[in-house]
């Protein structure tokens, strides 16, 4: 069966991956640091830029994480749909469903038992 009708091209299936990793990135970014700033605030004393050279790391490691990951699954999903959208539409219809037979129901429910 030929599929190479069905898959993304590499420029979309590319600004997919840069959309996505943006995404992901910015989004974790904003969760980390909402998140794990007053957590950091509340258990180190000191200024504000050490509150923020502790509590950057992680939140960097996750946002590279979440970017990561969202740029491989758009692009994957993406990929899925168009893929489904072409089998959809390129598969032949089913045919109607069968009629039953009068003789084969009438010969089931006369039994001489």
């Amino acid at each position: 069966m030929e599929t190479s009708a069905w898959t993304v091209p590499p420029f979309i299936r590319d600004s997919f991956s840069m959309i996505g990793s943006a995404v992901g990135g910015i989004t974790s970014a904003f969760y980390g640091f909402n998140h794990v700033m007053p957590i950091i605030r509340m258990r180190v004393k000191g200024p504000m830029w050490f509150h923020f050279l502790i509590g950057a790391p992680p939140v960097i490691v996750f946002s590279s994480a979440c970017a990561g990951l969202a740029g491989g699954a758009i692009p994957a999903l993406a990929q899925l749909a168009s893929s489904s959208y072409h089998a959809a539409a390129s598969s032949p219809s089913l045919p109607p469903p069968p009629v039953p037979d009068d003789k084969m129901h009438k010969s089931r429910t006369s039994s001489t038992l």
